[in-house]
């Protein structure tokens, strides 16, 4: 599809809307801190014709999900965005049930707890609960996303997933991993297996961010999704040791509490 979009459509399914699907890439391309985007960026950006891009933007314009500067000749996401996502969040039974237990385990650890679901090959926040006292705790907007590849909530999510999808997820990963990284991103993974089967955990021990050491685990609800929940924070308070002993089989508890919701 484009650069933007790592979902991965086969155009030539007669199920797929090509114009739909390229619409939405569109608003996938905007990130964090873009405040307006042009044709030419957004074409760069998704890999669509500049004379598509146009015609796209116009109807999202229409439509709301875009917002046009006359000043600058530039769009911006529309309110429509932001609607789609407070009523999407607003209809997630599972963050109601989570988010006194994550705000438990936040305070009771001085970390962050997270939520987060698959977007693509990132992984995307749900909620983020920090510890009211601790002022250096990883204080993550949701909405925010992170790779799937080298995160503790990326292997958790793996591990959840039935093989096939699993494989044809790694599949994507790996496609879009240059070449000269793919080694430790696989070692990363298969790393992450073992200990998922092992001790019911996943890890990242400075693989996201250096100094940033984090555990999760898969949470698989009644409709089959798959979900993952993380605790992390800065790695000289947040030892492996204190992670697998003590935080760990916590977050496995409230894992087991909040699955098939």
């Amino acid at each position: 599809m484009g650069i933007e979009n790592e979902t991965i459509v086969n155009d030539k399914d007669p199920q797929v809307i090509t114009a739909l699907a390229r619409g939405l890439s569109v608003l996938r391309c905007f990130r964090q801190g873009d405040r307006f985007l042009g044709n030419q960026e957004i074409a760069e950006r998704t890999g669509l014709p500049k004379a598509t891009v146009s015609r796209l933007t116009q109807t999202l314009t229409v439509l709301g999900y875009l917002d046009r500067s006359k000043r600058f000749n530039q769009y911006s996401l529309g309110a429509a965005v932001l609607s789609l996502g407070y009523s999407m969040l607003g209809n997630m039974d599972i963050l109601k049930s989570a988010r006194p237990l994550m705000q438990e385990l936040a305070d009771n650890s001085e970390a962050s707890v997270s939520l987060a679901a698959r977007d693509g090959l990132h992984m995307v926040y749900l909620e983020n609960c920090v510890a009211s006292a601790n002022m250096i705790a990883l204080r993550i907007d949701v909405g925010a996303r992170t790779r799937i590849a080298n995160t503790a909530m990326g292997r958790a999510l793996l591990c959840g997933l039935p093989k096939d999808d699993r494989d044809v997820l790694i599949a994507q990963i790996r496609k879009a991993t240059p070449k000269g990284e793919w080694a430790q991103i696989k070692a990363g993974i298969e790393q992450g297996a073992i200990d998922y089967q092992e001790r019911g955990l996943c890890f990242s021990l400075g693989d996201w961010r250096e100094n940033v050491n984090s555990i999760a685990v898969p949470l698989t609800h009644a409709d089959g999704s798959v979900q993952a929940l993380n605790c992390g924070g800065p790695a000289w308070q947040l030892s492996a040791e204190k992670l697998e002993n003590d935080i760990g089989p916590r977050l496995v508890e409230i894992g087991r509490r909040l699955e098939n919701i």
